[in-house]
C-alpha cells in the first residue's frame, strides 16, 4: 500500500474510534446504561464506581469493601518498640493501605485455629507484629469479606475488637480476642513474613499496652492502648447542604434517577418531597428522613440478603450521602440491629481518632431492610474539619487511671460550631 493509501486508512480508523467513543458518551449522558447500574447488587453512584472504590468481586456479583477501618494501628519491631497509628486520620490511613495486606493474606491462608491462652496472646503483643483495634466489635466473617481474605476452613464466628498478626522467622501466625466471651484465639498461617520487613520505616513512638505498666486500672482493662501527648485538635462543626438540595442527594444513592417528586413546604425551614414510590422528609437542620412507602414486591421475588450484604448496600448509601459531604471526618459502620422482622444498619461520625457524639444521640445514618427492600433512611448530614487548633487533655495514663480503665476520646456536637476534644 501506499504512503497515501496508508494515510488515508489511518484516519478513517481514526474518525471510526471517535465515532464511537462519541456514541458511548451520548449514551451515557442520556441515561441509557442508567437500567444496569441499578441492576447491578451493591454498585453506589456512577462516580464512586468510576473512582475505583470497590474491591474484588465475590461470587454473584457482591461486592464487598470495608466499612469501617481500624482507629488504630500498631506496629512492633523485633526489639519492643512500638509504632501507633491513632489520632492522626492520614497517617492511620497510609499505614491501614501499607499493611491490610498483611492481614488479610495471614486471613486467607490461616488455619487451624484453636484457643490459646491470655499468656501466648500477651507475648504475641510484646512481640514482632502488626495490632488492628477497631472502634467497636466486627464479626470475623465481616472482617473477611472487608479484607478479601476468603478463609478456607470454617471458623467460629466470634466477635472481634483487635486482631494481631504476629511475624515470625518464616511464616506468620494470626490472633483475635472473642470481645463477648474475652477468650482468645490462635491460628498459624501460609503466609510469609517477608512483607514485615517493609515496616522498618515506622519509628517507636512511645505506646504501650495497660498491662506492661503498673498503672492499677490494667487489671481492669489491661489491652488499652496508652499514648504519649496530650493534644488533640479542636473541629468545627457546620450543616452539609441545604433543605432544598439534600432529596436529589439521596434519590441519587437510592436509585431515583427519572422521577421528579411533588416539592411540599412542611414549616419551619422543612420540605417534604414525595414521589411514586417513596416521602422524604428534610428539616432546617439538614436531617433527612426517606420512607418507602410502595407495596413490597411478592415474596418469591425478594431478595434474600444475608448481613454482610445489608452492610455493603447500607455503606454504599451512606458513603454516597452523609460520607460525601462530611469533610475531614470518616463514616464507619458502628451496629448491626433486628426488631420485629426489620434490620437496621448504623453509621456513626468520626475524627482524628474520636468518635462524634451528634445531639440527640442520633446516629450519622440508619439504613432498614425488610424482606430485602431499603425501607427507611435516617441521615444527618454535617461536615467537619480541624481548626488548626488544639486543646491539651489529661495525659492518657493519668485519664485512663482516673476512669479506672475506660475512656475515649471524643467530641460533642451540639450546633455550636466548634468542637472540643474530651476524654469520654
Amino acid at each position: 500500500m501506499s504512503g497515501a493509501g496508508r494515510t488515508i486508512e489511518a484516519i478513517k480508523t481514526a474518525l471510526i474510534a471517535l465515532l464511537a467513543v462519541s456514541a458511548l458518551l451520548l449514551a451515557w449522558r442520556t441515561g441509557l446504561f442508567n437500567d444496569f447500574f441499578v441492576t447491578v447488587p451493591f454498585f453506589g453512584n456512577v462516580a464512586e464506581l468510576m473512582r475505583g472504590a470497590y474491591g474484588a468481586a465475590e461470587e454473584g456479583g457482591a461486592v464487598l469493601k470495608e466499612a469501617a477501618r481500624p482507629i488504630c494501628i500498631v506496629i512492633t519491631d523485633d526489639g519492643g518498640g512500638r509504632f501507633c497509628a491513632k489520632y492522626d486520620t492520614d497517617t492511620r490511613n497510609a499505614v491501614y493501605d501499607r499493611t491490610s495486606s498483611i492481614l488479610s493474606e495471614a486471613l486467607g491462608s490461616s488455619s487451624e485455629h484453636g484457643e490459646i491462652s491470655e499468656g501466648e496472646w500477651r507475648e504475641a503483643l510484646s512481640g514482632p507484629g502488626v495490632y488492628f483495634e477497631y472502634a467497636i466489635p466486627v464479626k470475623l466473617s465481616i472482617l473477611d469479606g472487608w479484607l478479601d481474605a476468603h478463609m478456607q476452613e470454617a471458623v467460629e464466628d466470634v466477635y472481634l475488637l483487635c486482631i494481631l498478626v504476629g511475624f515470625g522467622a518464616d511464616r506468620n501466625r494470626v490472633y483475635y480476642r472473642d470481645a463477648e466471651s474475652g477468650l482468645f484465639y490462635g491460628a498459624d498461617t501460609a503466609s510469609s513474613a517477608g512483607k514485615a520487613q517493609e515496616l522498618g520505616i515506622y519509628s517507636a513512638n512511645g505506646a504501650v499496652f495497660a498491662f506492661e505498666t503498673d498503672i492499677a486500672a490494667a487489671e481492669r482493662s489491661p489491652y488499652a492502648l496508652l499514648m504519649p501527648g496530650s493534644e488533640h485538635p479542636v473541629v468545627h462543626a457546620g450543616e452539609a447542604g441545604s433543605a432544598e438540595l439534600l432529596p436529589d442527594v439521596v434519590l441519587a444513592a437510592l436509585g431515583y434517577r427519572d422521577e421528579m417528586p411533588a416539592i411540599l413546604p412542611e414549616g419551619d425551614g422543612a420540605i417534604k418531597c414525595v414521589g411514586t414510590q417513596y416521602s422524604i422528609l428534610v428539616d432546617a437542620d439538614s436531617r433527612v428522613s426517606y420512607r418507602y412507602t410502595d407495596f413490597l414486591p411478592p415474596a418469591e421475588e425478594r431478595e434474600t440478603l444475608g448481613e454482610a450484604d445489608m452492610i455493603e448496600r447500607a455503606r454504599v448509601i451512606a458513603a454516597d450521602t452523609v460520607g460525601s459531604a462530611c469533610g475531614d471526618a470518616e463514616v464507619f459502620f458502628e451496629s448491626f440491629e433486628y426488631s420485629s422482622g426489620v434490620y437496621t444498619v448504623c453509621f456513626g461520625y468520626y475524627i482524628a481518632g474520636g468518635r462524634i457524639h451528634l445531639y440527640d444521640d442520633v446516629f450519622a445514618a440508619r439504613v432498614s431492610f425488610l424482606s430485602g427492600t431499603v425501607t427507611a433512611v435516617e441521615l444527618v448530614f454535617r461536615s467537619f474539619a480541624p481548626t488548626g487548633e488544639t486543646s491539651s487533655l489529661l495525659p492518657e495514663r493519668q485519664a485512663f487511671a482516673a476512669s479506672n480503665g475506660s475512656f475515649v476520646l471524643s467530641y460533642s456536637d451540639t450546633g455550636a460550631g466548634l468542637m472540643q476534644p474530651f476524654w469520654h
